[in-house]
């Protein structure tokens, strides 16, 4: 799925806007309207635009290539909307004909939410919530207590459901001030004794999809390791392009030395062969897993190795921005240059521990 002249321009355009205001502007929310980029893994039957895995994920490299800090709020809201798959049908229709309707929260497990019959009071604290600022629909995961007391599951674990709470009832916590990704408004939340409905819970499990789409049928994890995956390739191959225009600019003024300008450009071209082979073997993976899952074949290996190959190829890409940085210059250390937005964008999604190789 290519982007068009008209949109990629708007994206350039309006880049350093969402940046100094740290949040997406309205013209970069229209232009997600108005392309259903929220809902790219939505049905069409829903009014999304119901693409399979692999057709999402180069959609959201090429967006990362243009602008990495909207393509990361795309790519975190889209996955929050892919939990139609899971909640009551009859819900679901309601909510995601809705153009604006955008699903954005927190992974992790930082609430509780009593059960009281077949509802749920919730109350918490969680951290990171993507596009909080557009978010209709704050989802979470909390830990299941009666009268007081944990639950446990069938292994014996304590008991965790997801939840999605329609924006008037949530806090948000301005909170979200880092280097890189200002843009994706990533604030904090809070619910203080929010009632909500049993069918506002769901558990994020293939096994209890409640529509009939492949897409559903796909585990969340390796998918979740795919679509950030693909943020890291597309700003990284942004930032190696910045980084040949720079050498051939510097050695078209005859300011740089024969033997350092060699050196380096050897080194740019060998990171580019990786990238290539890298990101060929990762869509290739993803190609296979997907196929499989149609034909309802074991993808167990395969999800094992996407698992492996997406850390290898993150550690990577933050070892060689670093090894090129230095060349770039008191320009790239510029903030509103674009390798130094790059450059802060990679670092800042790198403190994401789902594609961190030790802390996973």
């Amino acid at each position: 799925m290519q982007l068009i002249d008209g949109d990629i321009a708007v994206l350039k355009d309006q880049q350093r806007k969402g940046i100094q205001q740290k949040s997406l502007s309205n013209e970069q929310l229209e232009l997600i309207y108005r392309n259903k980029w929220f809902k790219i893994w939505v049905p069409q039957s829903l009014n999304g635009l119901g693409l399979d895995l692999v057709s999402g994920l180069s959609l959201l490299k090429e967006l990362a290539y243009h602008d990495g800090g909207l393509a990361w709020t795309v790519t975190l809201c889209a996955g929050a909307n892919l939990f139609t798959g899971f909640i009551d049908p009859a819900v679901g229709q309601d909510i995601f004909n809705s153009k604006t309707v955008c699903f954005g929260g927190s992974g992790q497990v930082a609430g509780v939410a009593e059960r009281e019959g077949k509802s749920y009071r919730l109350k918490g604290l969680w951290k990171y919530a993507t596009g909080a600022p557009h978010l209709t629909h704050f989802t979470l995961n909390a830990y299941i207590q009666e009268d007081g007391k944990p639950l446990l599951d069938e292994g014996g674990d304590p008991l965790v459901k997801s939840f999605f709470v329609a924006r008037e009832f949530v806090l948000i916590h301005y909170d979200w001030d880092t280097f890189g990704l200002e843009a994706t408004a990533s604030h904090s939340f809070s619910l203080d004794n929010i009632r909500v409905d049993e069918h506002q819970s769901f558990f994020i499990d293939a096994s209890k999809s409640t529509r009939t789409e492949l897409l559903y049928k796909y585990p969340f994890m390796p998918f979740a390791e795919l679509t950030l995956l693909v943020n890291f390739m597309g700003m990284y191959h942004r930032f190696l392009d910045l980084i040949e225009k720079l050498f051939v600019l510097k050695s078209n003024g005859g300011r740089w030395e024969s033997a350092e300008s060699k050196a380096a450009f050897r080194m740019l071209d060998e990171m580019q062969q990786d990238y290539t082979a890298r990101e060929n073997s990762i869509m290739e993976l993803a190609v296979r897993s997907w196929d499989n899952l149609e034909n309802e074949a074991d993808n167990t290996t395969l999800y094992e190795r996407i698992a492996m190959e997406s850390r290898d190829f993150v550690e990577i890409i933050l070892s060689n921005v670093i090894k090129l940085y230095p060349h770039t210059g008191i320009s790239g250390a510029a903030t509103d240059n674009e390798i130094n937005i790059l450059f802060r964008n990679i670092f800042t999604a790198s403190q994401h521990k789902l594609l961190q190789k030790n802390l996973s």
